[in-house]
């Protein structure tokens, strides 16, 4: 049997360590675990489980992250024909792997400090709240892909707080909860009429995307909603957004023309502890929407977990931060406008028919 190099070295004591992690997280919940009792599941010292994770709190958010990628459920409904099944078909796949249903009690219970701990955190905290911006308008996306015709990322946003919040009360008050009851709400929620209207940034105090005409060499990247290569060469914008902006690509998404394609890459300043967080809850929320709406409704905006930065500095944005807001406008395989600030996204989807950029020399 040959010798692993280092890097194949390293990716094996990574998943020791994730599986020590795991049982040891469920077993015993988040406070009471010890780094110590994982490295020695994992049958390896204190250190080599820090040189993959810089803290447990990184750990327990790439078991989670994990598991929720990994997570395959038995049911198989039809698509929703209506918002109305949809939103219940969402909620359906979302209750299934909660403490509210599941039969599997290492995977019911894991999650159960998840909430706490973004509490425990300030910048986790504002971290979440922004992926929960994104989260609900992923699912408004899609229930605007069942009913065109008006904004849904209120009705979104009532939903994944009753999930949200319906789990953690299972958690919390076992039993007490009725799944049932937990659908059957969600469902109604399509029907209620929220005024629910896009208010784009203020116009005076947002600039112009700047005309430029740079090089546009996307490295591969990966979409995490549909879990495809995602295609980067094309006319379009690309967002650039750190954790605390991520909410902002709505801005992209409600300005930009009809067939515009539209990627936000998002960035955090602490990626080895924030990006799990980002892949668990895209992760939890891209199953539930598979499962419950047909592949027209899916929303039309690709996410790009970018955690090494390359598809930012491929962008021009050389150093990441969680409060990066930069969008560029995409032409002909070149980069012809950028835009930097709040604002951004608005004013790159805004550029009025960005064509091929002049081949003379810039000035």
């Amino acid at each position: 049997m040959s010798r692993l190099n280092r890097a194949e070295m390293q990716e094996h004591n990574r998943a020791k360590v994730l599986t020590a992690a795991r049982k040891e997280f469920a077993e015993r919940g988040f406070r009471e675990a010890k780094i110590d009792a994982i490295a020695e599941r994992a049958e390896l010292t204190r250190g080599a489980v820090y040189s993959n994770f810089p803290g447990k709190r990184a750990l327990y958010f790439a078991v989670l992250a994990e598991d929720a990628e990994r997570w395959v459920s038995e049911y198989r409904p039809d698509p929703g024909r209506t918002s109305r099944e949809a939103l219940g078909e969402f909620a359906r796949a979302w209750v299934a792997r909660s403490p509210l249903t599941t039969d599997d009690t290492d995977a019911a219970w894991l999650g159960r400090d998840l909430i706490p701990e973004v509490l425990a955190d300030d910048q986790t905290r504002r971290a979440f709240a922004q992926l929960m911006s994104l989260s609900a308008l992923l699912l408004g996306l899609s229930l605007e892909g069942m009913e065109s015709g008006r904004r849904r990322v209120h009705t979104a946003e009532a939903a994944l707080t009753t999930l949200y919040g319906a789990s953690q009360l299972a958690a919390a008050a076992p039993g007490f909860v009725d799944p049932f009851n937990v659908i059957s709400t969600c469902e109604q929620l399509a029907d209620l009429e929220f005024d629910d209207v896009w208010e784009p940034p203020h116009l005076p105090y947002v600039a112009p995307a700047r005309p430029t005409n740079e090089p546009w060499a996307p490295p591969p990247a990966t979409d995490a909603l549909s879990r495809q290569p995602a295609p980067l060469t094309g006319d379009g914008i690309v967002a650039v957004l750190g954790l605390h902006r991520v909410g902002a690509v709505e801005e992209a998404v409600r300005a930009a023309p009809s067939g515009v394609d539209i990627t936000v890459a998002i960035v955090s300043g602490a990626p080895y502890e924030l990006a799990p967080l980002t892949r668990l809850v895209v992760a939890e929320l891209r199953t539930c929407l598979h499962q419950a709406f047909p592949g027209r409704a899916l929303p039309p905006l690709r996410v790009v977990i970018d955690d090494s930065g390359s598809l930012a500095t491929a962008a021009g944005v050389h150093a990441v931060s969680d409060a990066t807001e930069v969008a560029v406008r995409l032409a002909s395989g070149r980069i012809v406008a950028r835009s930097e600030g709040h604002g951004a996204c608005h004013a790159a989807a805004s550029v009025e028919n960005p064509g091929p950029p002049h081949s003379g020399r810039r000035r």
